[in-house]
């Protein structure tokens, strides 16, 4: 096992620093409840017995190394102990390593300088129960300081793991588009379908205003594969919302239930693309399109440089269309995740009879 210095010396000796100096502060507070007299009575007491052992002028100096000493060994075997996934009997044979260390400094103490100790001893092996029961606490602090160390750790390395994997699968996903995009000529694309625009304007308006449409969706979605921040125009991402919905109403005649309200100022804010349109289209393809109480209900509301963004539909009755490919809400989750972190909120509520798609984001 290769040992990793995660505590360093000078940073457990400022901890313990500061904890002196609050140590002084209440014991300095505690002491101004008493009289002047008392205190000074303690004091000259206390200097008196000091003064007649050898060593007790540097025990405070001492016992301020021996801590330190214990915690930075403690923290850091405990450490590498639980990194290592080592069991119970790893860190009792650690534990007894480091009490027999204290227990010769102890003994080197009692011999040459008594006064350096706090208690007196009548014997080493009194001495040596005495200094074990008072070292449990701190073996118990170290334990807990290391758990949680790891724990924070690994929890962040966690993050950066499913960080890295999510990038990895944008990046997948946009070579995967790139490919499908070298495929097709946008230009050809565009110019076949404003000819087919050109050619059913005469027979049916109708035709040639969803020609139109599929035109500026397609234009749209060819288009967002060369944003390099990986963000597109709100107002465009609403627009291509408004156009899927438009072209929808004309497979379906203009029958479909659909209530889309705005609210606040969209100019000048990005989003990640496609994120509104799946959430839409996700009302549409599981949504009971055609009920004049229940039409599908999309709200958007911006301000303060944030977005709230809600699909509510009423579910279909009878058997349940399968699943299809695409986008889907999983690999939304991922995107919102990866592009706002904890800065956005992503509800889904699957009732009995409705489904509602929630999107809270702090800042676009």
């Amino acid at each position: 096992m290769r040992f990793k210095t995660r505590y360093r010396y000078w940073h457990v000796m400022l901890v313990f620093f500061a904890l002196g100096f609050l140590a002084m502060i209440a014991y300095f507070l505690t002491s101004m409840s008493e009289s002047t007299k008392e205190v000074a009575e303690k004091i000259t007491e206390n200097e008196s017995k000091k003064k007649s052992l050898p060593g007790s002028g540097i025990q405070p100096l001492l016992g301020f190394f021996y801590y330190v000493t214990f915690f930075y060994f403690t923290l850091n075997y405990y450490y590498n102990l639980l990194a290592a996934n080592k069991r119970f009997g790893a860190f009792f044979k650690t534990s007894w390593m480091i009490v027999l260390a204290a227990f010769i400094y102890h003994l080197f103490l009692y011999y040459f300088l008594p006064g350096a100790l706090m208690n007196e001893y009548s014997s080493p092996v009194r001495m040596f129960f005495v200094m074990l029961g008072n070292m449990i606490p701190p073996f118990v602090i170290c334990y807990i300081i290391a758990y949680a160390t790891i724990s924070r750790e690994a929890l962040k390395q966690r993050h950066i793991l499913e960080a890295q994997k999510l990038q990895l699968e944008t990046q997948i996903s946009q070579a995967n588009f790139n490919f499908l995009k070298a495929q097709i000529n946008p230009h050809f694309l565009h110019n076949t379908l404003n000819f087919l625009y050109a050619k059913s304007l005469p027979y049916s308006p109708e035709l040639s205003e969803g020609i139109v449409t599929l035109s500026d969706i397609m234009r749209y979605a060819l288009s967002q594969g060369n944003q390099k921040d990986g963000k597109a125009p709100l107002k465009d991402e609403i627009e291509h919302v408004q156009n899927v919905i438009k072209i929808s109403q004309l497979r379906f005649s203009n029958k479909l239930k659909v209530n889309f309200v705005i609210e606040g100022n969209v100019e000048g804010l990005m989003i990640i693309p496609f994120v509104l349109i799946t959430l839409v289209e996700n009302a549409f393809k599981h949504g009971d399109l055609k009920n004049p109480d229940y039409p599908i209900d999309i709200k958007l509301r911006v301000g303060n440089g944030g977005l709230y963004f809600r699909c509510t539909n009423k579910k279909k009755s009878g058997p349940k269309q399968l699943a299809s490919g695409g986008i889907g809400l999983d690999n939304i989750k991922k995107r919102l995740e990866l592009a706002y972190g904890e800065k956005h909120k992503f509800i889904i509520s699957n009732e009995a009879d409705f489904y509602t798609t929630e999107l809270i984001i702090e800042k676009l």
